[in-house]
């Protein structure tokens, strides 16, 4: 029996569903579900019909749909106060930063700049870079996915993502490692980060280090092929990074808050960066909550000079009370600990996967993040499917070895 909303029909709700615009798609003929309700790991149609939630939404709801907690504060926290300004202390948002620095990978302390998403929490940490540093470009991977706001998708590195449009000044690019599809030529780990680090060397002496405020990267990228860097990669650009003066910041969007089997990605590969950007799975996508987290020592710059970064928005009181309950949850039940505990039997049973169909060319992951890589043929490692523009046109005539389109399926896990 078809569910009825607010009197309407099932042919009714489609109608006035076609008149929204649905982001990241050509518009016409779309027949999507009609969601309406969800719990556990799957969500519902008007019909009931229910559909496993495998990737989490967006890679974003980590705790499944309708934690009693999370909902519970939400609630209590509209009924005492929905929103102050953002200039304003406050008890929520005080009593998340706390929780927030127990997590976090600085001994040091940090300091917690409150976004909606985390497109906004990319190009806030590119505004802070520039305001700490003085400098005005940021060097970002060709290979990543920064979001779709104009700063972010200017920071996003594969161009099926990227806007059609001139990109704002001040933005550069290089090539990281790709184990699987080496562009620097190799099948050693050690010699492919050694490679990609000079490469990078050479592209901050071209671009002039002392100009660069912040190397913004993804720890294990997500959207664009779920790559684990080498050994030796990220440290070597934490290096570079403190050599010149310039700010590593770690996009952990995707990564952040347990994925990758700790709080953060930047704990599971050793490196510590001068500022995480966050949303998605910080309120289990609740509440629309991101930011960004600022060591301390490079937060305290702000102690004598104006923080020009702000929003209507940041820190709205019910997007922190969600965050703050969810964050309770993952300590509470050991969810952190679960997402390594996934990693084992995740691997373990998509190399079993890949043994058995040659389709798949690689299986990587870290934590409960991992992705598939579908191949024509293992040996060539080509594509199974060659890329083409959202738009239609042509493939790219990219050589295999540096097709920026690997066949990628996330995977995920909800509880």
């Amino acid at each position: 029996m078809d569910l009825q909303i607010q009197g309407l029909s099932t042919e009714q709700l489609g109608a006035g569903y076609r008149q929204v615009l649905v982001p990241w798609s050509v518009q016409g003929n779309l027949n999507p579900p009609v969601i309406t309700h969800a719990k556990g790991s799957y969500f519902y149609d008007q019909h009931g019909k229910a559909f496993l939630d495998l990737t989490s939404g967006y890679v974003a709801v980590s705790l499944g749909h309708g934690h009693p907690k999370v909902v519970k504060a939400i609630q209590a926290q509209a009924e005492r106060l929905c929103w102050t300004a953002s200039s304003y202390f406050n008890d929520v948002r005080a009593s998340y930063a706390e929780l927030l620095q127990k997590i976090s990978p600085w001994q040091e302390g940090l300091r917690v700049h409150f976004a909606c998403g985390g497109g906004e929490a990319n190009d806030d940490a590119v505004k802070i870079a520039r305001l700490v540093t003085g400098r005005s470009k940021v060097l970002t991977a060709y290979r990543s996915y920064h979001g779709s706001t104009l700063g972010s998708s200017a920071l996003t590195g594969v161009d099926r993502w990227r806007d059609p449009i001139p990109a704002p000044a001040g933005f550069a690019k290089f090539v990281a490692p790709y184990p699987y599809r080496s562009p620097f030529h190799t099948t050693d780990g050690p010699e492919e980060a050694q490679r990609a680090l000079d490469h990078l060397k050479m592209v901050l002496s071209h671009e002039g280090a002392q100009n660069v405020a912040a190397i913004l990267i993804e720890p294990v990228t997500g959207s664009s092929g779920l790559v684990l860097y080498p050994r030796g990669y990220l440290e070597g650009v934490r290096q570079l990074c403190d050599e010149h003066g310039i700010l590593l910041v770690f996009d952990e969007i995707m990564t952040g808050f347990g994925r990758c089997g700790a709080p953060f990605a930047a704990q599971r590969v050793g490196v510590q960066p001068d500022m995480i950007t966050f949303a998605k799975g910080a309120s289990a996508s609740y509440t629309p909550l991101g930011g960004v987290l600022v060591r301390e020592k490079v937060a305290r710059h702000f102690d004598t000079h104006l923080f020009d970064v702000g929003h209507t928005h940041a820190g709205h009181v019910l997007a922190v009370a969600g965050g703050l309950a969810a964050l309770e949850v993952y300590l509470e039940e050991g969810l952190f600990e679960r997402a390594k505990s996934i990693e084992k039997w995740l691997n373990t049973g998509l190399q079993q996967l890949r043994e058995r169909h040659k389709i798949i060319g690689d299986a990587r992951g870290l934590g409960a993040h991992f992705g598939i890589e579908l191949v024509r043929d293992r040996e060539t490692r080509e594509p199974l499917v060659r890329w083409h523009h959202p738009d239609g046109s042509a493939p790219c005539e990219r050589s295999i070895r540096n097709c920026s389109n690997a066949a990628f399926m996330p995977m995920a896990a909800t509880t």
